[in-house]
């Protein structure tokens, strides 16, 4: 997988860490540093450490269905994608101003259970997947930080534009790996 392609991966997984980070950002009255350092670290780490779990998961059983990887690529990325989508029309999230582990926790493994399924596809493609959950992991942690900034200042508006976008971005990049595999597309 080449460079290109990972970034648009790692952007478009963390959206949902920057959607909650944005609204977390609103919630804030004083905002610090401390704040935007947390979002980042949590977030961040988590979307390092779930590919590596779904890379694993995937590995062990890959000769059990490597006939079939490309269309469970596209599923997965597909159905996260769209889900993504759906979830950007709602108005579900709740403004909080807590950055305990208890708050955080909870939102570090909920924002990050689609890069679980994206590492089994990785392993699904022979993704180098230290690198790959690198990348993933820092993209997230800035984009995190600079969400609490933005939701801060912005306020609301955003946060739904973010999820679509990071949706869109998961989607295409399941109809390009099914594509490829298929033969239409060579890229």
């Amino acid at each position: 997988m080449r460079l290109a392609e990972l970034m648009v991966i790692a952007v478009g997984l963390s959206m949902d860490a920057f959607a909650v980070s944005v609204c977390k950002g609103l919630s804030v009255r004083k905002l610090q540093i401390r704040h935007a350092l947390l979002a980042g670290l949590y977030f961040g780490g988590f979307q390092f450490l779930m590919p590596v779990l779904g890379w694993l998961l995937g590995y062990r059983f890959e000769a059990l269905i490597t006939s079939v990887d490309h269309w469970i690529a596209f599923g997965l990325l597909g159905v996260i994608g769209v889900n993504m989508i759906r979830e950007s029309f709602s108005d579900a999230e709740k403004l909080d101003d807590d950055f305990a582990f208890r708050a955080m926790l909870p939102l570090a493994v909920a924002t990050s259970i689609d890069a679980l399924a994206v590492g089994v596809t990785f392993a699904f493609l022979a993704v180098r997947i230290l690198p790959a959950a690198l990348l993933i992991g820092l993209t997230t942690f800035v984009l995190s930080a600079l969400g609490i900034k933005i939701g801060h200042v912005f306020g609301l508006c955003w946060k739904a534009w973010a999820e679509r976008i990071g949706g869109i971005i998961l989607v295409l990049m399941g109809v390009k790996i099914l594509l490829e595999h298929l033969g239409i597309l060579n890229v």
